[in-house]
């Protein structure tokens, strides 16, 4: 399975994995001090189940690193599929307003997505660049569910027990790409295609079993454009609940574990949505976007200048 099962923790004392070639993990606690170019590209937390990470990083007796001496990589290095789904009204309703549309009806009646690109997932502390073209880049703060227990025609009322844990999504978006390929009625495709981070690990499910009830999870969310706050929501406030996200996903198809769902962009949580002349413009080089959801952590994304040709 092609899962990084990772908690988050106090310290950054405990051991840490890398990706194989195959797309296995491995585990690293034989290699740490003499095979250290190895570590380029590592996740500096251990690979753990349930509650075992603290004892697991508590009995760890090799070599300590700190955060800046890894690059991290996406929870889920190389998903089947990436569904990006629109659940959030509030977004949608002012979204839309803004090019002067209201809610189509349908939006209602299914939770649509699209297929994001699966490839180009970035971990935390990325250096992202917007694609060529684009003059308006954007963040978008979203919740990913990722797929632990595969299935075809999941019931909502079995959902939860196919979700392995959460993450932290920010979906970036070129918004001026995005705008005219939306005007052919396809897409998004370049307007969306270039880099979507995810991170900064994965929680499970069972973290956050207390803010379950029904088919609603209750969590904060924030975002921060260069340490001041833009975007506060819950994932409580989704119309269209994970559950049936999820049912709607495996709707006469197979769902695999490790397939990463995005909520969509929770209230208030992008520059299109609040408008660039209220935030200080589109993301530019040298802004850092923190995206932060209660009980996950922080999923910080750095804006680089495009290389020059």
């Amino acid at each position: 399975m092609r899962l990084a099962t990772i908690l988050p923790h106090a310290s950054l004392e405990t051991v840490p994995v890398a990706a194989a070639p195959d797309g296995t993990w491995i585990e690293l606690a034989g290699l740490i001090g003499r095979d250290a170019p190895r570590m380029k590209g590592a996740l500096p937390w251990l690979m753990a189940h349930g509650g075992h990470l603290a004892e697991r990083a508590a009995a760890w007796k090799g070599p300590r690193y700190r955060e800046s001496e890894f690059s991290f990589l996406p929870p889920v290095v190389r998903p089947h599929s990436f569904r990006d789904f629109h659940g959030f009204e509030q977004h949608v309703k002012a979204a839309r307003a803004r090019r002067g549309l209201e809610v189509p009806v349908e939006w209602y009646e299914l939770p649509a997505f699209f297929f994001a690109n699966h490839n180009a997932l970035v971990g935390h502390n990325a250096a992202v660049c917007a694609p060529a073209g684009c003059a308006e880049l954007d963040y978008e703060l979203e919740l990913g569910v990722i797929i632990g227990h595969g299935g075809r025609d999941i019931t909502p009322e079995r959902a939860w027990e196919h979700v392995f844990g959460f993450t932290i999504v920010n979906d970036l978006s070129a918004r001026d790409l995005q705008r005219k390929e939306m005007k052919v009625g396809l897409g998004p495709a370049k307007g969306k295609d270039f880099a979507t981070a995810v991170g900064p690990w994965m929680v499970p499910r069972a973290a956050v079993a207390d803010r379950i009830a029904g088919e609603k999870l209750t969590l904060e969310m924030t975002a921060r454009l260069n340490g001041r706050e833009l975007s506060r929501g819950n994932v409580a406030s989704l119309h269209h609940s994970i559950p049936r996200l999820i049912a709607y996903a495996s709707r006469d198809v197979e769902l695999f574990p490790g397939d990463v769902l995005g909520t969509g962009t929770v209230g208030t949580g992008c520059i299109l949505e609040l408008g660039p002349e209220n935030t200080g413009g589109w993301l530019t080089p040298g802004h850092v976007v923190e995206l932060e959801i209660e009980r996950i952590g922080v999923l910080r994304t750095r804006i680089a200048a495009r290389p020059k040709p």
